[in-house]
């Protein structure tokens, strides 16, 4: 019996509907052993990071960032709602007050917001004496956020309790007790005052 030209004592094409049969097998089996291969070596896992930050509370690291190359537009002012609360409304001797910072999208388009240190300044003032400035003698570097709308992102901020000023003056005084205020300023929106005292 030739390859090509089977004789037997079936009909030719039982034979030919055979080499199909198996020729068929050879083809699955091929791609059972493909896929099997690519479940264990991992290859054919889809990624599984979601940007998720933007919701109530996110952290600097989770949060979504710009794509490089992106032509998504800056946040307009008017489109973003900022917030800041502390962590207490009174601190005893040596604790460190903690701002939480939210900027929501409150747009019907996606945006972009720098919501680095050098961009997101909280101010500390106790009457008409500014006591201290996040951005002072800092040199915090951007963070690109991509917004959707309704999204917000937070950041925090903490107070050392030290006081400074725009020039780097040294050798200021310590803030005392008393009652403060902390005020946050980002991309031309400034928040309510929060009010809080130190021991």
């Amino acid at each position: 019996m030739s390859v090509l030209r089977p004789t037997g004592p079936e009909p030719a094409q039982v034979y030919w509907r055979r080499r199909l049969v198996v020729l068929l097998a050879l083809v699955l089996v091929s791609v059972l052993v493909v896929v099997v291969i690519r479940a264990l070596t991992g290859g054919g896992d889809e990624p599984t990071g979601t940007p998720t930050d933007g919701t109530a509370v996110s952290d600097p690291a989770a949060s979504p960032s710009a794509p490089p190359g992106t032509e998504t537009a800056a946040c307009d002012p008017a489109d973003l709602t900022v917030q800041l609360t502390a962590d207490a409304a009174a601190y005893p001797e040596g604790a460190q007050p903690l701002f939480t910072a939210t900027m929501t999208n409150a747009g019907s388009t996606p945006c972009l917001l720098d919501a680095g240190d050098a961009q997101r300044q909280v101010v500390i003032t106790s009457g008409s004496d500014r006591i201290w400035g996040s951005t002072d003698c800092g040199e915090g570097q951007a963070l690109q956020l991509l917004l959707a709308p309704g999204q917000a992102d937070q950041r925090q901020t903490q107070w050392d309790r030290t006081r400074s000023d725009e020039a780097c003056s040294t050798d200021l005084p310590a803030p005392g007790a008393g009652t403060y205020q902390a005020v946050l300023t980002l991309n031309g929106v400034s928040t309510d005052p929060v009010v809080f005292t130190l021991d």
